[in-house]
């Protein structure tokens, strides 16, 4: 091997061994270059460049986990006694005793189960992972978890114990509540591993000797709740089951951060609406739970109700988060509930989680003390990435709030909502994903996220809506929901998102292991254009042109979903789906449905150049025309217009390259027309408004993405803004003029227009033809009034920093560019400087068209 530019020695030192080298090539994502290493194996790695023997790099360490070969432990099972229904089940205690010398060196606890776990060791918690072993298919797949535990063992007896609830595996699922399928029996696998000061290892597992016991959490679901009565006597403990669980998976390690407490907060605002009741507003909406740490004298009993809307009496209302079913309206419910007991006990219900901005407390016969009352926001332990403030305070607020929406549904995986459903839908993180880059490291996050998308994949290739998909839908072909299985823009995610982590991170691992996936599902799609039509195609006429073939047109699609609904001759609000479900299920969606077949496509065609598969890009880069021609055939008109004539349609069409460079200018010009003629408001829905400013800015028309981005009235983001939302709402209207609420309060997708703030109105933007942020390009596009804006991308390159500001009839941009990156700055007068890698810092005249210079 040649030592070029980009060759590199490590050297690394295995469990205190002689160091160990090996030249390397590359510097993202370089594969270990050793010997695999074995359960537990603790590595100390350095780098530097190969040329000329540069320096090294500051010493980093890991540590292996318990690899799936190598553990002894057997699975064990709580005994339960009669079941109360999912949804009201108790937590049951697994507990082990055992003895230790005195000369302990280190301990480390691996562990998983089939539900959720919190661990202690000598009556102290373990770690600070919450809702463990998190969120999978659990079917396929299933983590474990590490924690050093030496600082809480002694010499002599020790206990260790499992508090175990049907979290995930077991517990309700969705906006209807309904159990989840993974299996019926609960179970812990644990194994303490402590090495000892002559170099033995002492091994504690999980086996027959363990005991079962029920917990003081008398009611443990992840969606509706928790109760704990802590003057309920110690149960006695009977022998644990062993052997109860069967054909569990093989054990993994997650690539994802785990869920912590990642923030407390005090109440903004306490207010009694009744004898007894009061409803505390910590000031913003999140995921999370309250935690209480005076509950009174023993036996006073608190319920605490979560909700993220008040009405106009200032009471907890959930009524807006109902969901209706043919059997009649599930009510909406986040309810705990703690008994006291000795002075000193702690509320914290660790295993639920709730949305909420607001909690009514309801206590009788003791004060509340609004002191003991806090917000503990929980979610994924994302590292920030990155950064907007401007001198637009309405757009700052605005970034806010979709970062507080994207936090508050990263709850191990990427749900729709905290609160109703907590599905992973899709579709919605297709749609929020090249968002979600730019403000976190969400590489593993992802990556976890899309193994249980592949898991969960249906055997003729169709990605279910969401996943983890505990209603098993692959295992239930007859139910109704596997008929709206299959739709265009959320199976698209197996491939869109792959793509996307790519991009941002450079690591081809997240291709390679979703390729099959990939396939499968653009192969199923493209049999379903050549096999199916549309109702009223076949009525029209009953031979199909040749380029129908290619048009997929007669499956189930979402659509645009969730554009801005109609009110009828009396003002109501129009739910197309409610009133007419048949009409919409229908209807003819195959103009989105074969625009996302050409962008999957496409992009299947990008992925397999990239990992060498030459015969299959070739293949679906064909292909990809064909189905693109057809678009054109069925849905454009030689004037440039669609013949479903709507914002959505012309954005999407921009977007994915489907008009011709001839036509685009005809098609922009269109949508502005239909945008002026909803009075400057947008019509888009769930699949296109990510796309809508960017395509309108890179189209010469900044002047009216501007207009749509500062728009008050409904619909449009500023509504949200100055009705006091604090996340991202699923409707529109989420509170309309009325105050009334309606649907989540908490749904990001809308919120992917703040990726719009850091690549244009910041100006920065990774070039097209690359990866990892190896070449950006910086483009200020400042928005009318804004003087200054600033922001950070710490990307696998490192940090680039921007900041420009207008300055008299000037504009100054500073840019800090990381070793390995170039950067391409235009400023607004169209002067192009080259820069880096280091500091940039140049001023130039600013053009009177700028906006920046036009009144709001």
């Amino acid at each position: 091997m040649s030592a070029g530019s980009d060759s590199h020695v490590i050297e690394a030192t295995i469990d205190g061994g002689a160091p160990i080298t090996a030249e390397i090539t590359g510097h993202r994502f370089v594969a270990w270059p050793f010997e695999p290493l074995r359960s537990g194996a603790r590595v100390t790695w350095r780098v530097r460049r190969a040329v000329a023997e540069g320096a090294w790099s500051k010493p980093a360490v890991f540590e292996a986990g318990l690899l799936d070969a190598d553990w002894t432990a057997e699975w064990i099972s709580p005994v339960e006694a009669a079941d109360p229904g999912y949804g009201e089940r108790p937590a049951h205690v697994l507990a082990g005793t055992f003895a230790l010398p005195a000369t302990i060196v280190s301990a480390r606890l691996y562990a998983t189960a089939l539900g959720v776990y919190t661990a202690t060791v000598n009556g102290s918690r373990v770690g600070g992972d919450e809702l463990a072993p998190g969120s999978t298919s659990y079917d396929r797949t299933l983590y474990a978890q590490a924690h050093d535990v030496t600082a809480l063992l002694q010499a002599g007896g020790n206990r260790l114990e499992f508090e175990l609830s049907d979290g995930w595996y077991r517990g309700q699922v969705g906006a209807f509540r309904l159990p989840a399928g993974w299996g019926t029996t609960l179970g812990v696998r644990a194994e303490l591993h402590v090495r000892l000061a002559d170099g033995a290892t002492q091994v504690i597992v999980t086996d027959g000797s363990w005991t079962s016991a029920p917990s003081r959490t008398t009611r443990a679901d992840l969606m509706a709740g928790q109760t704990v009565d802590f003057t309920a006597a110690p149960g006695a403990p009977t022998a644990a089951r062993v052997g109860a669980v069967v054909d569990a998976p093989a054990i993994a390690w997650s690539p994802a951060p785990p869920v912590r407490v990642l923030e407390s907060r005090a109440p903004v605002a306490v207010a009694q609406v009744a004898d007894g009741v009061t409803v505390v507003d910590f000031g913003q909406n999140a995921s999370g739970w309250v935690r209480l740490t005076d509950l009174g004298a023993p036996g006073t009993r608190t319920v605490l109700e979560y909700g993220e809307y008040v009405d106009a009496s200032g009471d907890l209302s959930t009524a807006h988060l109902d969901s209706e079913r043919p059997e009649g309206r599930k009510a909406f419910v986040q309810r705990d509930e703690v008994v006291a007991g000795a002075p000193a006990e702690v509320f914290e219900p660790r295993h639920t989680v709730h949305g909420f901005q607001y909690a009514r407390i309801t206590r009788t016969g003791a004060p509340l003390d609004a002191a003991s009352v806090t917000m503990q926001i929980v979610h994924s332990d994302l590292k920030r990435t990155g950064s907007f403030e401007s001198s637009d305070e309405d757009l700052n607020r605005l970034h806010e709030i979709a970062e507080w929406s994207f936090r508050g549904n990263a709850v191990d995986v990427p749900t729709d909502c905290p609160t109703r459903e907590r599905l992973a839908w899709t579709g919605d993180y297709q749609v929020f994903a090249p968002t979600a880059t730019r403000l976190y490291d969400v590489l593993g996050f992802t990556r976890k996220w899309l193994q249980s998308v592949r898991d969960d994949q249906l055997d003729d290739g169709r990605i279910a809506n969401f996943s983890p998909d505990g209603r098993r839908i692959k295992h239930r072909l007859d139910d109704q929901f596997a008929m709206m299985t299959g739709s265009s823009g959320w199976g698209d995610a197996i491939v869109a998102v792959p793509w996307e982590m790519y991009l941002a991170y450079g690591d081809r691992a997240v291709l390679e292991e979703n390729y099959d996936a990939m396939v499968r599902w653009v192969e199923w799609a493209l049999e379903k254009a050549r096999t199916t039509r549309h109702h009223s195609r076949v009525q029209a006429s009953p031979d199909p042109e040749p380029f129908e073939q290619y048009l997929w047109d007669g499956t189930f699609h979402w659509g645009e979903w969730t554009e801005p609904r109609e009110r009828d001759a009396e003002g109501n609000r129009i739910d197309p789906i409610k009133h007419n479900p048949m009409a919409w299920f229908m209807a003819d969606k195959g103009e989105v449905g074969t625009a996302y077949l050409h962008r999957s496509t496409a992009m299947l065609a990008r992925i397999a150049e990239i990992i060498g598969l030459e015969p299959d890009a070739t293949r679906y880069a064909e292909t990809a025309e064909r189905v693109a021609d057809a678009w054109r055939h069925a849905y454009l008109k030689s004037d440039g217009t669609t013949v479903t004539d709507t914002q959505a349609a012309y954005v999407r069409a921009l977007a994915f390259g489907l008009v011709p460079a001839e036509l685009r200018a005809a098609a922009l010009d269109r949508l502005v027309e239909l945008i002026e003629a909803s009075d400057t408001h947008l019509s888009t829905g769930f699949l296109a408004t990510a796309d809508l400013l960017p395509v309108l800015a890179d189209g010469g028309r900044a002047d009216v993405a501007y207009e749509l981005l500062a728009q008050r009235t409904a619909p449009s983001w500023m509504y949200m803004v100055d009705r006091g939302a604090t996340t991202i709402w699923e409707d529109w209207e989420g509170i309309d003029e009325n105050g009334d609420a309606h649907e989540s309060l908490n749904h990001y997708s809308k919120g992917a227009v703040i990726r719009f703030l850091h690549t244009h109105t910041l100006g920065l933007r990774q070039d097209a033809d690359s990866i990892a942020w190896e070449k950006v390009t910086i483009a200020p596009l400042p928005a009318p009034g804004m003087t200054w804006a600033r922001g950070a991308h710490d990307g696998p390159q490192g940090e680039i920093a921007v900041e420009w500001r207008i300055e008299g009839d000037s504009v100054r941009i500073a840019a800090d560019i990381p070793a390995g990156t170039t950067a391409r700055i235009v400023f607004p007068d169209g002067t192009v400087h080259a820069a880096g890698p280091g500091r940039f810092d140049q001023i130039s005249a600013l053009p009177a068209s700028t906006p920046a210079v036009a009144t709001r």
